[in-house]
């Protein structure tokens, strides 16, 4: 099976749950799933409950870094050394090992701030191993990143109850 590259972004709700749920059906297909996490923290409920799971592996998140409009210059240098190792890191592990799929959470986010270097991306994207399957997640996705993908979903918001002032909620957002 020629593995496909697969875009979820947009600013509506359920970008990181379309991508687990395909993680679930790579894994219940006897696949190994790789997810690593960009510009998240350990404290989404899923995280818990997909863990269990044998064939899906999880990078963890050593460093969390708060949102980035809201991070210093120096805290912005260290995200970006932190987020360009966890990079090659996966790409180091899926060229050794054989996955079904490689889920990079918010990585277009990351790029989109300059904490990922997108041409490296790009490049990896473009040589990954021919049986992978890639999902890329995150709102407002480089227009090189759409050209290489074979599926783009754009979740659209039409409404939200965080615009009345509700926050997110354990179990439903995170």
């Amino acid at each position: 099976m020629k593995g496909l590259i697969h875009v979820y972004c947009g600013n509506g709700k359920g970008k990181t749950t379309a991508a687990t749920g395909l993680a679930l059906r790579m894994a219940g297909a006897g696949k190994k799933v790789l997810i690593a996490r960009f510009l998240k923290s350990e404290n989404s409920a899923e995280l818990k409950a997909i863990s269990k799971i044998k064939d899906i592996e999880i990078m963890p998140v050593t460093r969390t870094f708060g949102f980035y409009n809201k991070m210093s210059e120096a805290q912005r240098r260290e995200a970006k050394f932190y987020y360009e190792q966890l990079l090659t890191m996966v790409i180091e592990k899926v060229n050794k090992k054989e996955y079904g799929l490689l889920f990079l959470d918010e990585i277009s986010v990351a790029c989109r701030y300059k904490l990922i270097d997108i041409n490296k991306l790009v490049e990896f994207l473009s040589t990954k191993p021919k049986d992978l399957e890639v999902v890329i997640t995150g709102r407002n996705p480089a227009e090189r990143l759409l050209v290489l993908a074979d599926y783009v979903t754009e979740m659209k918001a039409i409404k939200h109850p965080y615009e009345r002032g509700i926050m997110a909620r354990k179990g439903v957002e995170y």
